[in-house]
C-alpha cells in the first residue's frame, strides 16, 4: 500500500474522544448531532495539532502574564481568605458574530427597558399605580433609596454602564439570568482575560477574525468625559479599597482609562459640589464611576455606619453637581422578583416582547403565584428561592407537572404563611457547556456569560465579548468563582477581517499633550510612606548584614561591637536573634500595602519587584539561621530592594507623585543616618564602630578616595553627614527634600514661606553651616528630632 495515498486521520477525533456533554444539555462546541459547530472548527483543528507539552508551555505563558501583571482574585472564607492567582480557563468561548448580533439587540432592548423602569420608580411611579409592579416589591427592597425619590440625574439618565448574566438553555435559546445595574464588575478582568488568552493562542487569535475590545473601552471613556461639567472638573472611579475582591480590576481599569482611582475619604462635598482632596487643594469632580454599592456611599443619608462613603454625596447629586455611573438607587433593578414582571412591562411600555427571555420567576406576593406555591407545597423547597424546572407562565395557577425538590410540607406551609409576601421563585436553568482543558483533555463544563454595555451619544454599545464563568465540575452550582469556578475569554468570530481599534486618538486629530492629573492627598500619603518603608527596610538589611557578618567572624554575640549593633537594632524595633526578623517582614508587608493602595499609579514591573521582595523574605524566614547564613540572605534581599528602588527611580514620571515618593525616601535615609551617627560616631562607641557606619552607609569606596588618612570621626562625620555630593549623606538628602518641597503645590502663600518650607530651610541651613567638630552625639539627636518633625509638617500640609 502506498502510504502517501493512505487517508490521514483527522486530529480532532483524538482531541474530542473523551468530550461527552451531558444528555439534554446544549454545548457550545458540539451541535445536537455531535458535530463541531462551524465557528469552532478552525480553532479545534489547530488546537488538536498542539502536543501536550506545547499546550503546557502556552498555558504557562498566559498564567505568567497574569502573575506578572499582578492580576489576582480575593477569595473569602474561613479556610480560604486572601489573594489568589486569577483562575483563567485557557480555552476561550467562541460565538459566531451573527448569533452575537441577536444577543446584542436583545440586551440593548433590555437596557432601554431598565432605564424606563428605574426612571419611573424614582419619578412618576406609574408602573406601581397602574398595577404593573406590586408596591410592596419595591418598598421592601433595600436597594430602593427613598432619599433619591424625585431626583433626576444631572445627565438625564440613570444608567450608563450595565452588565448582564446570560446563559444558553437546552433548546439553544439564550436567557438573561440576571441584571447588573448597581456597580457592575468584570470589564477589566475581561480585558486581562483577552490579553492572557491571546498570548496563549497568539497564532490562532491573529487569524481568527476576533472582534477587539479596545473600541468598546474607548467609547466608554469618551462617554464619561462627555458627561463632565466645567472644563476643570474631572472623572473618577470610586472604589471600596484594596480589601475588595475586585480591587485589582478597579486599579487596572483606572490606569487603562486614565481616570483617578478614589476612595470615599478622598472626596468631600463643599456647598453642594463634590470635590476631591488633592495636594493642590480641593478640585471639582463631576463624573464618578462608582464601584461600591449605593447605600455605602453616603453615611449622612444612607447607611449610617459606612466608612467607605462620602458624607453629603446624596446632596451633591440633588444639586446636580455630579453624575454617578450608575445613579444611586439603580440597584433596585437587581431585585430578583422584578424579573417576573419585566415581560409584561416590556409589552406595556414598548409594545413588544422581550427579545431575550428571562429566567422564569414567581413573586409570591402575587395572590395567584402564592396559591400555586401553597397548592404544591409538598414538592417545593425551603430557601430564599423556590426552584422548579418548568418553563410556564408564573401567573398560571393551572400549571401542573414537573419535578420539585423535596421539603417538609408542614414546615414549608408555615413558612409560606409568614413570608409569602417576600418570596421569590426562580426556575433552575440548565446551562450549556463549553470546553475546558482538565487533566490533559477537553471536558465539557457549565458556563454563563457576563456581557457589558455602555451608553454613548449614539445609544447603547455592547462589548463584543465579555467573560465567561466556567464551573469547576459538571455541577452548575460550582460556577461561581468564590466556589472554585474559573473565567474564560469570549471570542466573537467574524466572517471577514475585523477592525483593530485602539485607545489612541485618530491620527487626523491634532496632537495635544495632556496635562498631568492632580494627585489625591491619600495617594500622596501612600507614596510618601512607600518611600519611607522601602528605605527603612534597605537600612535594616545593611545593618543586619553587618551584624551577622561580624557574628560569623567572632562567634561571640557579647563582643563589644556585635553587642553595640544589637542594642541599636533593638532600639529601632529589629530582633537580631532571628535570621529574618518578624519586624522586617512586617515592614515589607507595609510597603506592599502602601503600594497596593496606589496600584493605578504604580508600574507593573515595580509592583512585581516589590511583591517578589516580600515573598522572598517570607520564604527565607523559614530556613535562614543567624550568622553567615543570615548575612548572605541580607545580601540577596539588599540586591532585590535596590533593584526595586532603581526601577522606580528611573522609570517613574517626574511629577508630584514621584516627588512624594522621593521625599519619603530622603527623609527616612537622613533620619536613619542621624540615628546611626549618634550611636556609632559617639566617642564611647567600641572599636570598629566608625568602619561599620561607613559600611552601612555604603560609602567605603568614597571614603578611600576622598581622604588620604585613616578612618577617624571627623572624616566619617564629614562624609556621612556634611558631604553634599554623597547620596548617603544627611545634607545631600535634606537638599533633595528641600528641592522637592520647593516645587510642590502651595510651597509659598502670598509670597511667604509656609511653616513646612520654613522648617525645611532652617533644618537644612543649620546642618549646612555645621562642622564635624560641632556635630556631637547630642547634635545628631537634635537633628533626628528636627527631621522627624518635618514628617509631621508634610502630613499637616498635604494630607490632613
Amino acid at each position: 500500500m502506498n502510504i502517501d495515498k493512505a487517508p490521514r486521520k483527522d486530529p480532532t477525533v483524538d482531541v474530542l474522544a473523551g468530550y461527552r456533554p451531558p444528555s439534554g444539555v446544549a454545548d457550545e462546541l458540539l451541535d445536537a448531532s455531535g458535530a463541531v459547530r462551524p465557528v469552532w472548527a478552525g480553532f479545534i483543528r489547530q488546537f488538536a495539532g498542539l502536543a501536550p507539552d506545547e499546550l503546557a508551555r502556552r498555558f504557562s505563558r498566559g498564567d505568567q502574564y497574569l502573575r506578572d501583571a499582578g492580576v489576582f482574585f480575593r477569595q473569602y472564607g474561613e479556610d480560604a481568605t486572601g489573594e489568589r492567582d486569577w483562575p483563567l480557563s485557557h480555552v476561550p468561548v467562541l460565538i459566531d458574530e451573527r448569533e452575537w448580533r441577536a444577543i446584542a439587540a436583545g440586551l440593548v432592548q433590555r437596557a432601554d427597558l431598565l432605564e424606563d423602569v428605574v426612571a419611573d420608580l424614582y419619578g412618576a411611579n406609574r408602573l406601581v399605580a397602574q398595577g404593573h409592579l406590586p408596591a410592596g416589591l419595591i418598598a421592601k427592597s433595600p436597594e430602593w433609596l427613598r432619599p433619591l425619590v424625585g431626583v433626576t440625574p444631572r445627565s438625564g439618565r440613570f444608567l450608563h454602564f450595565l452588565a448582564f448574566e446570560i446563559g444558553r438553555g437546552p433548546d439553544g435559546t439564550w436567557w438573561v439570568l440576571g441584571d447588573r445595574t448597581q456597580a457592575p464588575s468584570g470589564a477589566g478582568f475581561a480585558l486581562e482575560n483577552r490579553v492572557a488568552t491571546s498570548r496563549v493562542f497568539s497564532d490562532i487569535f491573529a487569524k481568527a477574525n476576533v472582534h477587539r475590545l479596545a473600541g468598546f473601552f474607548r467609547s466608554f471613556r469618551d462617554a464619561l468625559l462627555a458627561l463632565r461639567g466645567p472644563s476643570d472638573s474631572r472623572v473618577g472611579i470610586l472604589t471600596p479599597g484594596p480589601l475588595n475582591d475586585t480591587y485589582f480590576e478597579h486599579a487596572y481599569i483606572a490606569r487603562y482609562l486614565g481616570f483617578m482611582l478614589l476612595e470615599g475619604e478622598d472626596l468631600t462635598v463643599d456647598n453642594g459640589e463634590l470635590m476631591v482632596r488633592t495636594v493642590s487643594g480641593l478640585r471639582p469632580i463631576s463624573v464618578l464611576w462608582r464601584r461600591i454599592d449605593a447605600d455605602w456611599t453616603d453615611p449622612l443619608e444612607l447607611r449610617e455606619g459606612s466608612q467607605l462613603g462620602t458624607p453629603g454625596l446624596v446632596e451633591a447629586v440633588r444639586q446636580g453637581s455630579v453624575t454617578l455611573v450608575n445613579a444611586l438607587g439603580a440597584g433596585v433593578l437587581e431585585t430578583r422578583a422584578l424579573l417576573a414582571f419585566l415581560p409584561r412591562i416590556c409589552e406595556a411600555l414598548r409594545g413588544e416582547p422581550l427579545l431575550l427571555p428571562n429566567i422564569a420567576t414567581w413573586w409570591c406576593g402575587d395572590p395567584a403565584a402564592r396559591a400555586f406555591v401553597a397548592a404544591h407545597a409538598e414538592r417545593m423547597m425551603i430557601g430564599n428561592a423556590l426552584a422548579t424546572s418548568l418553563p410556564f407562565d408564573p401567573h398560571d395557577t393551572e400549571a401542573v407537572g414537573g419535578t420539585f425538590r423535596k421539603a417538609s410540607p408542614a414546615s414549608l406551609a408555615a413558612w409560606l404563611e409568614q413570608s409569602a409576601g417576600d418570596l421569590v421563585g426562580q426556575e433552575v436553568v440548565t446551562l450549556s457547556t463549553t470546553p475546558a482543558y482538565v487533566d490533559g483533555s477537553l471536558r465539557p463544563r457549565p458556563m454563563s456569560l457576563r456581557v457589558f454595555l455602555t451608553r454613548t451619544a449614539e445609544g447603547w454599545q455592547v462589548m463584543p465579548g465579555g467573560f465567561a464563568r466556567i464551573g469547576r465540575s459538571k455541577d452548575p452550582a460550582a460556577i461561581a468563582m468564590q466556589a472554585g469556578g474559573s473565567a474564560a475569554d469570549v471570542w466573537i468570530i467574524g466572517e471577514r477581517p475585523v477592525d483593530t481599534p485602539s485607545m489612541l486618538p485618530p491620527e487626523r486629530e491634532p496632537y495635544l499633550r495632556s496635562q498631568p492629573g492632580v494627585l489625591p492627598s491619600r495617594a500622596a500619603d501612600n507614596l510618601y510612606w512607600l518611600g519611607r518603608y522601602v528605605e527603612r527596610a534597605e537600612g535594616h538589611f545593611r545593618l543586619l548584614r553587618a551584624y551577622h557578618a561580624r557574628l560569623a567572624e567572632t562567634a561571640d554575640a557579647d563582643a563589644p561591637l556585635p553587642r553595640h549593633i544589637c542594642e541599636h537594632l533593638t532600639a529601632i524595633g529589629v530582633d537580631p536573634s532571628e535570621g529574618i526578623p518578624a519586624g522586617l517582614s512586617a515592614m515589607l508587608d507595609s510597603a506592599v500595602a502602601s503600594a497596593g493602595k496606589v496600584r493605578d499609579r504604580f508600574s507593573v514591573d515595580g509592583w512585581m519587584a516589590l511583591t517578589d521582595l516580600a515573598k522572598t523574605a517570607r520564604e527565607m524566614k523559614r530556613t535562614v539561621a543567624p550568622g553567615d547564613d543570615a548575612a548572605r540572605a541580607m545580601g540577596v534581599l539588599l540586591r532585590k530592594i535596590t533593584g526595586f528602588s532603581g526601577l522606580v527611580h528611573e522609570n517613574m514620571y517626574r511629577f508630584t507623585g514621584w516627588r512624594f515618593l522621593g521625599i519619603g525616601r530622603s527623609l527616612e535615609r537622613a533620619l536613619a543616618m542621624a540615628h546611626l551617627l549618634a550611636r556609632f560616631a559617639d566617642p564611647e562607641a567600641p572599636d570598629g564602630a566608625l568602619d561599620l557606619a561607613v559600611e552601612v552607609g555604603d560609602s567605603v569606596m568614597s571614603l578611600r578616595r576622598r581622604y588620604a588618612v585613616a578612618t577617624n570621626r571627623a572624616t566619617v562625620v564629614d562624609l556621612l553627614a556634611l558631604d553634599a555630593l554623597n547620596p548617603r549623606a544627611i545634607l545631600y538628602q535634606l537638599t533633595e527634600m528641600q528641592t522637592h518641597i520647593g516645587v510642590l503645590p502651595g510651597g509659598a502663600r502670598h509670597g511667604q514661606m509656609t511653616p513646612l518650607a520654613r522648617a525645611m530651610l532652617q533644618t537644612h541651613t543649620n546642618l549646612a553651616v555645621a562642622t564635624p567638630e560641632s556635630l556631637d552625639t547630642d547634635a545628631f539627636g537634635d537633628l533626628a528630632r528636627r527631621i522627624a518633625a518635618l514628617s509631621d509638617g508634610i502630613t499637616e500640609t498635604y494630607v490632613i
